[in-house]
């Protein structure tokens, strides 16, 4: 974040006045209570940092997950930042049953085959898995797998309010961005490339050559080398983005309308597939190797090095600086590069770099970061129906409903107009205004040991006197200290 943009932020942000005062706890839905009695999240005493900077365990949380919950500081300092970083990067290792038990509420997340999905209207499987992403990010232990999937979501990004997406979407969801989010980028980008829903969305299943005088549709061959590969400054040229679409001729995917019983199995028509040579980038794909023609064009545009740079640099915007050092971003390319595409040894390189721990406190929080960290500073339940969503909405970050394929910006510039549902936002959670999340203010407090204590927790550090004094003169101390430029950087 350049000075311009946080002198910008920091001065719309103390702009945005007084705020609502903190009322009671009002009453738990039915849905909401069926968790307490076993809830492992339940608030109990913890401690908070007392370090005045952003220390190595605030640092660490702060970038590998959607925020602190109440006693992570502690444990973190305990176990050592970089021990805790080392546990995100092997999800598998960790359980995360209560986040799973919650995920079963939403059945037709786990539909299968995909017809079953069309039992369901479109609405309905949205809301779902709105909720289930909600959820997650507020709950799972796999933290900084939840933020890579938030990450591959965006850069696959799939507008499923296109035909068959509307109900193909939660297969992607699963089957591709889930189950790749932390293994190898190739096999992961093999696997959005025939995602029934991105067949959809960027019109692969319409890739055809039924005759000689048949020219490819390029809009999947186009945004794989412009946005999910190379990057726009890749230097690909108008002939690669078309030999690319021949390659990727004959794939298509069985329609609701048509196939109702096969809805979403994908298949390979060799009959309308361009089968002659093709070079993309320099490399000579030969004649006659039908649906292999893919599998080398994966390894051409995956291993490339213009990839490495692009994804290295958007991995370095999301977890160090919006303009990263270029050593970094380097040093990230050429583990890409190294290992084939390996996601968790190209994360382990970037936090491992000194460029990493250097730089605390800079990132813009997208207002979906800035709300689900909210809820887990607070230890708030939620169940994250329409009025929690309708913030998320209003602030432009909705799930799932990003209508172009780059996927939510990364950049703070485009959400500094949503700062004024930030602070109604924090306004009402501190209130308990909005419908159906709840926290337990008293509880909180107590168990931080206090307001100033609380604010540390909060903040990541301790809070200066100005920021005591401005929360407790404003009658609104919780909702104050969520709007704060403090908080809403991580």
């Amino acid at each position: 974040m350049n000075e311009t943009s946080r002198r910008r932020f920091l001065q719309a942000t103390a702009a945005g006045g007084a705020l609502a005062g903190v009322g009671g706890f009002s009453a738990m839905s039915s849905w909401l209570a069926s968790f307490l009695s076993s809830d492992p999240d339940a608030i109990g005493p913890f401690r908070a940092s007392t370090s005045a900077e952003i220390d190595d365990a605030s640092h660490a949380i702060n970038r590998l997950t959607f925020g602190p919950r109440p006693g992570d500081h502690q444990r973190v300092s305990a176990m050592g930042a970089k021990a805790f970083i080392a546990e995100q990067l092997d999800p598998d290792s960790i359980a995360d049953h209560d986040s799973e038990k919650r995920s079963l509420h939403f059945e037709a997340l786990s539909a299968w085959p995909a017809g079953e999905l069309l039992e369901y209207s479109p609405a309905e499987l949205l809301d779902q898995l709105t909720r289930d992403k909600l959820q997650r990010a507020l709950h799972s232990k796999r933290q900084l797998f939840e933020v890579m999937v938030d990450f591959w979501s965006d850069h696959f990004n799939i507008d499923p309010s296109k035909g068959d997406s509307r109900w193909l979407k939660p297969l992607d969801d699963r089957h591709v961005i889930r189950k790749h989010a932390m293994g190898n980028f190739s096999e992961l980008l093999k696997a959005s490339a025939l995602s029934p829903s991105m067949l959809w969305y960027l019109d692969g299943r319409v890739n055809r050559r039924d005759s000689e005088h048949d020219k490819p549709n390029e809009n999947y061959g186009r945004e794989l080398l412009e946005l999910h590969t190379l990057g726009v400054d890749g230097g690909y040229t108008q002939q690669d983005v078309m030999e690319a679409a021949r390659c990727l001729t004959g794939w298509t995917v069985h329609e609701r309308k048509k196939a109702r019983f096969a809805v979403g199995k994908v298949e390979f028509q060799a009959q309308r597939h361009d089968d002659g040579e093709k070079i993309v980038l320099g490399h000579k794909i030969p004649a006659g190797l039908g649906k292999g023609d893919l599998d080398r064009l994966i390894q051409i545009v995956a291993h490339h090095p213009a990839t490495a740079m692009h994804l290295a640099t958007k991995l370095c915007r999301r977890f160090i600086a919006d303009h990263p050092p270029l050593p970094v971003v380097s040093a990230v390319a050429g583990t890409f590069l190294e290992t084939g595409g390996d996601i968790r040894k190209v994360l382990i390189t970037l936090f491992n770099h000194e460029a990493f721990w250097a730089t605390r406190g800079g990132l813009v929080k997208r207002p979906l970061h800035f709300v689900v960290s909210a809820l887990r500073a607070c230890g708030a339940e939620t169940n994250a129906g329409p009025a929690l969503q309708d913030y998320l909405l209003r602030m432009g970050h909705a799930p799932f409903q990003y209508p172009t394929p780059d996927g939510y910006p990364q950049e703070p510039e485009p959400w500094m107009a949503t700062l004024l549902w930030r602070w109604r936002f924090a306004s009402e959670f501190a209130a308990n205004g909005i419908k159906g999340t709840a926290i337990e203010m008293k509880t909180l407090v107590s168990a931080a040991g206090g307001k100033r204590e609380l604010a540390a927790h909060l903040l990541g550090r301790t809070p200066t006197e100005a920021e005591v004094t401005a929360a407790l003169d404003s009658g609104a101390p919780l909702a104050l200290m969520l709007a704060s430029p403090a908080f809403q950087l991580c």
